[in-house]
C-alpha cells in the first residue's frame, strides 16, 4: 500500500477553526467543493462533486478539534477503499494538520496527480481558515487535463 502524506501549518488560527471547516458543509464546501452535500457525522455520507466527476465519503471517525477520518466508498476505482485522515494540533499561534490519503493499492499516475491535487486543496483550507476565502473547486488551480 502506498499513502499521500501532508504537513499544512495555519497561522492565527485555532484547530476549532479547522475542525469546523472539515466537519460542516459549510466549511468543506468553502475549500474543497463547491457542491459538497450529505452529513458530516459518523456514520454520514458526504458527497463531494466536481466537474470531472465527483467522491463519495462515508464518515468513519470525528473527535472534536483532533482527528477526522473518512472512507472513500464511490469515486475512481483507485480512491474506493482508501481513507483519508487530517490529524490536528496546535503548536503556538499554528494549527497543524497532519493529511493522510492511504490504502492506495499502487502509485499509479493518478495518484501522482492526486498528491498535488490534496496540497492544492489544503492551501486552499488554510487560505479559508486564515483569510475566511478559499479556492474549492470549480475556482480551484487546474494543474492538467484531469484537473
Amino acid at each position: 500500500m502506498v499513502d499521500i502524506l501532508h504537513r499544512v501549518g495555519m497561522k492565527s488560527a485555532s484547530v476549532d477553526e479547522v475542525y469546523a471547516a472539515l466537519t460542516t458543509l459549510e466549511g468543506l464546501s468553502g475549500w474543497w467543493a463547491t457542491d459538497t452535500k450529505g452529513r458530516a457525522e459518523v456514520g454520514g455520507t458526504l458527497e463531494f462533486r466536481f466537474e470531472p466527476g465527483g467522491f463519495d465519503m462515508k464518515v468513519l471517525e470525528v473527535n472534536p478539534s483532533r482527528s477526522v477520518l473518512w472512507e472513500v466508498t464511490d469515486g475512481p476505482a483507485e480512491w474506493i477503499g482508501t481513507t483519508v485522515r487530517w490529524d490536528l494540533k496546535q503548536e503556538g499561534d499554528y494549527a497543524i494538520i497532519l493529511f493522510a490519503h492511504k490504502g492506495w493499492r499502487e502509485p499509479v499516475e493518478f495518484m501522482y496527480h492526486c498528491s498535488t491535487k490534496w496540497a492544492t486543496f489544503l492551501v486552499s483550507l488554510k487560505q479559508l481558515v486564515e483569510t475566511g476565502t478559499g479556492a474549492p473547486e470549480p475556482y480551484d488551480l487546474k494543474i492538467s487535463n484531469w484537473h
